[in-house]
């Protein structure tokens, strides 16, 4: 068994809370430059998108964006 099966098996028996936790810090460590939004901003953004000073993405041209079309 690989060393990541070996550590999958393990984490499948942590707690929601605890494999986010892990996803999350795993993430961190791929980029040094996490992406951070404040609550402040994401209400902001929020306000934006339901007056309508701005326009959203479809789902199509998210992923499209992420260079997954």
């Amino acid at each position: 068994m690989s060393r990541v099966a070996e550590l999958l098996k393990e984490v499948s028996k942590l707690d929601q809370i605890d494999r986010t936790e892990l996803v999350s810090s795993l993430l961190e460590d791929l980029d040094s430059s996490p992406h951070y939004v404040s609550d402040e901003e994401a209400l902001i953004r929020l306000h934006e998108l339901r007056s309508g000073s701005v326009q959203g993405l479809s789902e199509e041209e998210f992923w499209e964006a992420c260079g997954r079309s």
